[in-house]
């Protein structure tokens, strides 16, 4: 048999978790219904590009005195 674990046999962390994991989950599922579904996924794509150009290595133009030939 299966042990079924209640919310009286868990700690005060493992309360705190799981609120914070189900509160994620209801915040993600309002933010991606109804009108809110494309203001979210563009804010989402904006912000994503935004970051891919922040982590983006510059390429540096350096000259041949940066060089040394052996």
């Amino acid at each position: 048999m299966h042990k079924i674990l209640s919310l009286t046999s868990m700690t005060t962390s493992g309360k705190i978790a799981l609120g914070v994991v189900a509160s994620g989950a209801l915040v993600a599922a309002w933010l991606l219904t109804g009108s809110r579904k494309e203001k979210t996924r563009d804010f989402v794509s904006k912000k994503s590009e935004n970051l891919k150009t922040i982590l983006k290595p510059e390429k540096s133009v350096s000259d041949d005195q940066d060089f040394y030939y052996i």
